[in-house]
This record gives C-alpha cells, structure tokens and sequence, in this order.
C-alpha cells in the first residue's frame, strides 16, 4: 500500500487573468474547534470567526458562504451588512452585497436555495479593507445585538403571511441599500441596520427586533424621499436662476 499525506492547509484559491476566482477555488477550511465555536457561542463571536478565516488577499461570495454555511444564511446576511455601519467606501460592495442579499430574500420568499449568477460568485473584494471595516463595525454590532431577545412578539416571527411580510422586508432593505446615494451620509447605513434587525430578530425569533427592522426601513424611505425632493428643488432653482440670467 502505498502512504499518503494530506496537508491541513487550504488550497489557495486560482485567480483567472482578470483577477477573479476561476471554477477551481478553494475551500476554507474551519478547525473543529471554530466549527464548535461557531454553533455555540453568539452572533458578534460567530462573525468573528468568519472575518479571522477570510483568506489574505481577496475573497468572493462562495468563499464567504462556505464559511458561514448554506443553513446560516441569515447570519450570511449579516456579515454581508455589516461594513455598511460605518462611513467607509469599498468600490462595488454595496451593489454586489446588496444584490447577494436580494436574492437570498427571494429565495427565502419562494422556499428555494440560494442561487447566485456566476458573475457574483467569481467577484473578487480585497480582504484587507473588508476586514479593517468589518472589525470597525462588529464594535456598533455587539451593541445591536444586545437589544435582541428570543422569543418577543412570537406572532411577529411565525410563517404564513408573517413570514411574507418579513422576507419582503428583507427584499426592500436591500434594493434600498442598492440605491444609488451612495456618497450621501447614512444612505447606506439606515438600510443596513434594517436588514441587521430583521436577520437578527429571524434568527432569534426576536418579533421586536423585526419591528426594529421594520422601522429602519420606513426611515429609510423618508430619507431618500427628502434627499430626492431636495435634489429636484436644488436643480429647479438653479435652472430659474441660469435662465434669469440669459438675454
């Protein structure tokens, strides 16, 4: 017979020219002690699990969700979330992780498994500045989560047309959080924290924590409303003002 060894070591993951994963990457591997930690302890110490294992020079989607699991998917949501806490600007995160989390919500709506193009699974993000933001925001996120409680407002959390309600909710965080004001302040966060508490208060079964949700995501609105009506007179009074102006 012959010996054979096996490295405890993750494949590295294959770049195409363009930089993005090719169809061989490689699979992060968590040691039986983070698989345990994982299961066991609380969604800030879950999360900080999953931002020590993020590979070192660039991570995509699949990476990111072979870390957190197919069954985890609202922890998924989550992290994908997160960087949105604080005032940082990484290029094409807001769309890619906005439309990540639109299609969970729908698929959540229709009861099927996740399913991402293939665009969205071979997209690369630099680690170094998604890890930086995400360490910055898991500090605002322990002391979101300490507003959760399992089993508040049960009704709240129940299938049937509770549960239709909710993964729309989800839906519209995320197409807000693709809204393009994305140099606004807080056009990002407010929907942020909305999808945050709805995944919080769904994983927790928390009813209030998905009111939370709920909320943010009507402030949200008012605020692009205010920031679209503003926009409109600005340019209306500059037009009157250029126009006044001609012979």
């Amino acid at each position: 017979m012959s010996n054979s060894t096996t490295s405890n070591e993750p494949a590295p993951v294959k770049r195409s020219e363009d930089g993005q994963a090719s169809s061989g990457a490689g699979h992060i591997h968590l040691t039986r002690q983070q698989e345990t930690q994982l299961q066991v302890e609380s969604l800030g110490e879950k999360l900080q699990v999953i931002i020590d294992k993020l590979p070192p020079e660039g991570v995509t989607l699949v990476e990111i969700l072979e870390l957190v699991g197919q069954d985890s998917l609202m922890l998924l949501v989550i992290f994908l979330s997160l960087v949105f806490l604080i005032p940082v600007s990484i290029p094409g995160v807001s769309t890619l992780f906005g439309a990540a989390i639109l299609l969970i919500g729908v698929n959540r709506l229709f009861g099927r498994k996740l399913w991402l193009p293939k665009s969205f699974r071979s997209r690369i993000v630099s680690t170094d500045k998604l890890r930086a933001a995400l360490q910055r925001a898991l500090v605002w996120f322990h002391r979101l989560e300490r507003v959760s409680r399992s089993h508040r407002l049960n009704w709240i959390t129940s299938d049937g047309l509770m549960g239709i309600l909710n993964n729309c909710a989800l839906i519209l965080g995320a197409i807000l959080l693709m809204a393009p004001f994305g140099l606004v302040p807080f056009s990002n966060t407010l929907p942020a924290l909305a999808i945050i508490f709805l995944a919080i208060g769904l994983l927790q079964r928390d009813g209030v924590c998905i009111l939370l949700g709920y909320l943010f995501n009507f402030t949200t609105i008012i605020y692009f409303t205010i920031l679209v009506a503003g926009g409109g007179m600005a340019i209306r009074e500059a037009l009157r003002h250029l126009l006044g102006q001609l012979p």
